[in-house]
């Protein structure tokens, strides 16, 4: 399967589990509780498509790769610090039980 497609089939995955959210949310049953393993799988997909439309836009300005390369250090920076101050995970250190040489 190729980058776009693979792109497309998750997007429909996405939309269901937004989806599911949402009717969670609409129905009022209580706070959801993820495990560590959850959050990790969350933030690399939000890290994937934020890079995907960050291509996009990129391309769309016709960026310089020095340009684009600093746009996406600073952009994972920024999410990293975001994650640290409200949930006090490391993204650092996310993959760290399953490969201790992470």
């Amino acid at each position: 399967m190729n980058t776009q497609n693979l792109g497309f089939s998750l997007s429909q995955i996405l939309e269901e589990i937004e989806n599911a959210l949402w009717q969670h949310k609409c129905q009022d049953n209580g706070e959801l509780i993820f495990s560590n393993e959850g959050f990790r799988a969350s933030i690399k997909i939000f890290m994937d498509v934020m890079l995907a439309k960050t291509w996009e836009l990129q391309e769309n300005e016709n960026l310089d790769l020095i340009d684009r390369c600093n746009m996406a250090e600073k952009m994972g920076n920024d999410l990293r610090g975001i994650i640290k101050t409200y949930t006090n995970i490391d993204t650092h250190e996310l993959y760290s039980d399953i490969n201790p040489n992470l």
